[in-house]
């Protein structure tokens, strides 16, 4: 599972010589009470470590390499307790290559009326010394999140915890490696992409593997194994009673276990974060992997089906940044539309592929035909989705740059029942409304895969996509169709400006 205290953001304060041993004996005592304050917070999913201040050009540039060349360093948080010079920043922000973010904040929540004097002005000068630390970092086009207030409040934690989340996502993609088990889908578009581009931005790796190298890993399972892998699913889900009644459930069952602990051993063996498959590439599979795929996520990998490799990796990083969250992140497929006068809805599904960290309850485990693929019924689990507030967002290549399209929705009781849908689904009513952020979502070129999340939220994505430096467009409750086509308009026009001007 998901473990976000192995990493951890450095706590960078900047100050000078200039005002004496003792008023910089206080700047490091202040920041070492901030940085162990957010460190003990429980908005806050990573380790923050206070570092020794900065006071010189010498001493910047070194923190800066350090950070490059720490593996657990995500990132970089810096404050300004005092006026710290600006151009002493310069060479270490231009060899920095971790995210940053800038608190401005003071030590000081009020100011004391009766007691301040110049000797406390001197101290505390956050208010103008992090605005020279603004100005260099805006004059280098240096992308970063500002997190203004009192470092003590929730809401500023609750910031620095959003970007500690998406910093982490971030380095969970530098280096990692995607698997496409077969090819795209014949003729489907959206699920394409340049992987190059990918790669040179993202800094992941997406290679294709025949079926035939996974069958290898599927064949090697032992019987026993097999055996124990069965018997763990009917002690973790409820076996429907139709399933029960198969003659051949088990036989069936066991080659879903199969196929489970083949793709283990398969991404365990070449280091993967994720997987995709199609269901036109399956040669000496026996089923399609329902099961697998949905227990594999709910381990935190990424999974794409039908290809679909940007939104594998894109539901690994929201694994990511979910860890440790209350609700689900998962795969997911906006399906089929309940068009109503009142409130019209989506049941969003896949085939067999949605992950079980999304289940209100315990999921049921069922054996059913596919009607596709030409393979045995293949096993899946079935559930419904709690409801409560929740997102979609997808990754698209729009051949200049790339998009990261999300719709906040909310997640609502089916109608009424559904006793011959087989597969786990959830039911949702986009904001502002199905209809405006459904057509918001098609002038955008929204894919019909996404990741799913309640725990993820928006402002986490914010930050995700400004560190990765790609476009995001956000429908929410304020989204009007007016104003959201004239946003994508006007990022044609930035990103093409933006794209000249850093070339």
């Amino acid at each position: 599972m998901l473990n976000l205290k192995q990493f951890e953001v450095w706590f960078v304060t900047g100050s000078q010589h200039l005002y004496g041993p003792e008023t910089l004996k206080q700047v490091a005592a202040n920041s070492q009470e901030i940085a162990q304050a957010l460190n003990d917070s429980l908005a806050i999913p990573v380790r923050v470590v206070f570092k020794p201040i900065v006071k010189t050009p010498r001493e910047v540039t070194e923190i800066c390499q350090l950070a490059n060349s720490a593996p657990a360093c995500i990132g970089l948080i810096t404050w300004c307790h005092t006026f710290s010079p600006s151009k002493m920043w310069i060479n270490g922000l231009k060899l920095l290559h971790k995210p940053l973010a800038h608190l401005h904040t003071q030590h000081n929540r009020e100011i004391p009326w009766h007691a301040i004097d110049m000797d406390f002005m001197n101290l505390n000068q956050a208010a103008h010394g992090d605005r020279e630390h603004g100005f260099i970092m805006s004059r280098m086009r240096i992308t970063r999140k500002v997190v203004v207030g009192f470092w003590q409040d929730q809401s500023v934690q609750k910031q620095l915890g959003s970007w500690c989340r998406a910093a982490a996502a971030w380095h969970d993609w530098q280096g990692a490696k995607f698997c496409r088990f077969g090819d795209n889908m014949r003729e489907v578009a959206v699920t394409e992409g340049d992987k190059v581009a990918a790669q040179i931005q993202f800094g992941y790796s997406v290679n294709g593997y025949g079926i035939g190298d996974l069958v290898k890993f599927v064949e090697a399972v032992t019987e026993t194994e097999v055996g124990k892998l069965v018997s763990a699913y009917e002690a973790s889900y409820t076996l429907s009673v139709a399933t029960a009644k198969l003659p051949e459930a088990r036989a069936l069952l066991g080659q879903a276990a199969r196929i489970e602990l083949g793709l283990r051993a398969f991404l365990a063996a070449g280091d993967f974060k994720g997987f995709t498959d199609t269901f036109e590439d399956l040669h000496r599979m026996t089923q399609l992997p329902g099961i697998a795929a949905q227990r594999l996520m709910a381990d935190g990998f990424g999974f794409g089906a039908e290809g679909d490799w940007k939104t594998c990796a894109l539901v690994r990083a929201m694994k990511v940044m979910a860890a440790g969250l209350k609700g689900g992140t998962s795969f997911m497929e906006d399906y089929t539309y309940h068009f109503d006068a009142q409130r019209s809805l989506v049941l969003g599904a896949h085939m067999l592929e949605v992950c079980p960290s999304i289940a209100q309850g315990k999921p049921s485990l069922e054996v059913h035909p596919l009607g596709i693929g030409g393979k045995a019924d293949p096993a899946r689990l079935v559930f419904d989705t709690p409801p409560g507030p929740a997102l979609n967002a997808s990754l698209l290549d729009m051949g200049n740059r790339f998009r990261l399209l999300v719709n906040e929705v909310e997640v609502v009781p089916a109608p009424q029942p559904l006793p011959k849908l087989p597969v786990a689904r959830a039911i949702w009513a986009p904001k502002p409304s199905l209809e405006i952020a459904a057509a918001s979502w098609i002038h955008a070129g929204g894919a019909h895969h996404t990741g799913f999340s309640q725990a993820v939220t928006t402002e986490m994505l914010e930050d995700f996509a400004a560190l990765a430096g790609i476009e995001i467009a956000i429908i929410d409750a304020r989204t009007t169709p007016r104003d959201f086509q004239q946003q994508l308009r006007n990022n044609e026009v930035y990103y093409a400006l933006n794209k000249g001007w850093m070339s």
